[in-house]
């Protein structure tokens, strides 16, 4: 905002003000050298018998130091952003070899009987939780009464036996989480080979599991 140009105010001085009300991408510095500038010249040529209005200089300052004001926090921000995306990044480097637990239903069984763990996650607490365990066809293999759980992520782990108490063969298994109590959420075991950062976001990356950003890790093992 530039103030207005009085009647006997010289040709320069137009000119600045004419300069300053073309430009729409100065910086808080600029308006305020222009506005300073443009300040003298009319203060040098202004009317005796039509002074300039102090309440629209003191607007016009007051506006001029807003707008630096907002520069300044932009610049803030963008400092202590950058700060966090670093911690940040720093931080989940030490979940490098580190298992966690993601949204999926997947188990695997090695073939020695060993088994990646599984998890569940309750929107509330629940007592009567119930995990059941299939195979590539369907055929359900084991059901795990949990019994009474409270609400959050919760880790367990597969003997890798049927419901006989026999070994289960190799391979990968499905698995689905009820309780008529409230919301379960089955997790499934991944682990943590590396980090990136795209765009700020820090993304950890999951093997065969994908990518996945921190918010997607239910909890730590």
């Amino acid at each position: 905002m530039s103030v207005a140009v009085t009647l006997n105010e010289t040709a320069s001085s137009a000119s600045v003000a004419s300069t300053t009300s073309s430009s729409g991408s100065e910086s808080s510095a600029d308006l305020q050298n222009n506005f300073l500038t443009l300040l003298v010249a009319q203060l040098r040529n202004q009317d005796p018998t039509n002074p300039l209005d102090n309440a629209e200089l003191t607007t016009q300052l007051a506006q001029i130091s807003t707008l630096s004001g907002i520069e300044n926090l932009n610049t803030t921000l963008g400092s202590i952003s950058g700060q966090l995306t670093t911690s940040q990044n720093l931080q989940a480097t030490t979940l490098v070899g580190h298992g966690v637990m993601i949204d999926g239903n997947t188990i695997l069984v090695g073939s020695d009987s060993s088994t990646t763990p599984f998890g569940v996650e309750l929107d509330a607490a629940a007592s009567d939780v119930v995990v059941t365990i299939q195979d590539a066809s369907g055929n359900t293999v084991k059901t795990v009464n949990l019994g009474s759980q409270t609400a959050g992520a919760h880790a367990y782990s597969w003997d890798g036996t049927d419901d006989s108490g026999a070994a289960v063969a190799e391979g990968s298994y499905t698995f689905t989480v009820s309780s008529s109590s409230t919301t379960a959420t089955a997790l499934k075991y991944a682990e943590v080979y590396g980090v990136s950062n795209n765009d700020g976001i820090t993304q950890l990356n999951l093997g065969l599991s994908g990518n996945v950003t921190l918010d997607k890790i239910k909890q730590i093992i």
